[in-house]
């Protein structure tokens, strides 16, 4: 059958389309654990921060910015002056001009390049080595912290969705145990305190229903807020939970050294040290070579010297030796000496708190991992319970209480196998944080 439409209707559904159509195709967008990671990672601002410090580490890398590359330098002066001349000279004669112009002009070009000094160049330059892999060594951990906190709540959507489909199930079993105790008040077989508690309980579970759907519908707000989001959208996802099951603690454990964390942490002792030669090549000598062009030209329009001009190269050495400042330097090196240790301790604090987080985790991750054999075997036994349990209702060899306990049964199992799933993602999520293999 072909439906014909008046230029008015062609209009109102046009109309509809514009309105409705977006709103239609928003909530059709899906969102996957891949695509929230890589916007996460594209729109994150401390990884951008992160990744500038980088950058900029990278520029100041230079041997130039060491101090080992020579300094050209171009100076021009010209002064111009007014002056009132008086002198005498020993023949007798007497030179006197008021507003006597004159100018002086100075110019040239100045070489410098250190030659010696103490090995500060050397330290200087290995510091700023460190610190460019140290910044691109936080930004690894920092992009691991973000894929971590990223799929902990992208998990937490699948969660409190599956929460969601057990409220479900649950508000089905009472609909039809309200329906079966309709069916036995109309055949005058139930009596109205079993009617009023199928419906008190029809009603709290889609209350229960309602309350959970807005619980999800905040989390994937929380995602979006994790991902940087500009926009906040109505979107789906549809994943499960699946647990890693083959990470090893030996493995972990060995990998804790290599992890970019702990190399920072190293790092931070390198440059620790290169400041403490930095400081102490303070003490010694240097020695610097300097070359030059000069050309100086001063005119007068009136004096004993009527123009003077003098220019040429020139070459030489300067030798800087210290030999008292207060002792200054003696305690930036004792300073810098104690940063050296600090660092240190600093380090092995933090390998100990990831010996510790592993340890922690690894055994939380392998206790639930234990935990759901037994819990998907209870979750099967309760859905056969309540499958019974609402069969004998039906042929009135149970009570409304009876279906009541199960159900109550069946959803405290559910929950459980949820968390325990859940609970052990989480830590299969920290312990491949501390392997550094997210993302992979």
């Amino acid at each position: 059958m072909i439906i014909s439409l008046n230029n008015k209707q062609m209009k109102r559904l046009y109309s509809f389309l514009v309105l409705f159509l977006p709103l239609f195709a928003a909530g059709q967008v899906s969102i996957t654990l891949k695509s929230a990671i890589d916007t996460t990672l594209k729109n994150n601002f401390d990884i951008q921060i992160a990744a500038n410090t980088v950058e900029i580490n990278k520029i100041n890398n230079t041997a130039g910015v060491a101090g080992a590359l020579p300094a050209v330098n171009a100076t021009v002066s010209d002064n111009q002056s007014s002056t009132n001349v008086y002198q005498k000279l020993n023949s007798g004669a007497i030179i006197e001009k008021n507003n006597a112009s004159g100018n002086t002009m100075t110019s040239g070009i100045t070489a410098g390049m250190l030659l010696f000094n103490g090995f500060r160049v050397v330290a200087t330059r290995e510091r700023l080595d460190r610190l460019q892999k140290q910044s691109e060594l936080q930004l690894n951990v920092l992009i691991q912290n973000s894929i971590a906190a990223v799929m902990a709540k992208y998990y937490d959507i699948v969660r409190q969705q599956e929460y969601l489909k057990i409220i479900q199930t649950s508000l089905e079993v009472s609909q039809k145990k309200l329906e079966i105790v309709n069916d036995r008040k109309n055949a005058g077989m139930a009596n109205d305190a079993d009617y009023l508690q199928a419906m008190i309980d029809v009603n709290t579970a889609e209350q229960i229903l309602r309350t959970q759907e807005l619980v999800v519908d905040q989390t994937k707000t929380e995602l979006l807020q994790i991902m940087s989001s500009n926009q906040y959208y109505p979107y789906n996802v549809d994943d499960s939970i699946v647990v890693d099951k083959s990470l090893q603690l030996n493995s972990i454990l060995s990998y804790l050294q290599k992890n970019p964390q702990y190399l920072s942490s190293e790092q931070q002792v390198k440059i620790s040290e290169q400041i403490v030669k930095e400081v102490a090549a303070l003490r010694y000598p240097s020695l610097r070579i300097n070359t030059g062009l000069n050309l100086n030209r001063s005119q007068n329009a009136a004096g004993f010297t009527l123009v003077n001009q003098n220019y040429g190269p020139y070459a030489g050495l300067t030798l800087q030796v210290p030999i008292y400042n207060g002792n200054a330097y003696k305690v930036q090196k004792e300073t810098a000496v104690y940063n050296v240790s600090n660092a240190k301790l600093q380090q092995q604090s933090l390998l100990n708190a990831l010996s510790a987080d592993a340890f922690s985790t690894y055994r939380s991750y392998s206790t639930k991992l234990q935990q759901l054999i037994s819990q998907e075997n209870s979750v099967e036994l309760s859905g056969k319970l309540i499958k019974l349990v609402l069969l004998q209702f039906q042929m009135n060899q149970a009570t409304i209480l009876d279906v009541k306990a199960a159900q109550s049964s069946f959803e405290f199992t559910g929950y459980q196998l949820v968390n325990l799933n859940y609970a052990a993602k989480i830590a299969e999520i920290e312990l491949k944080r501390l392997l550094y293999q997210l993302g992979d």
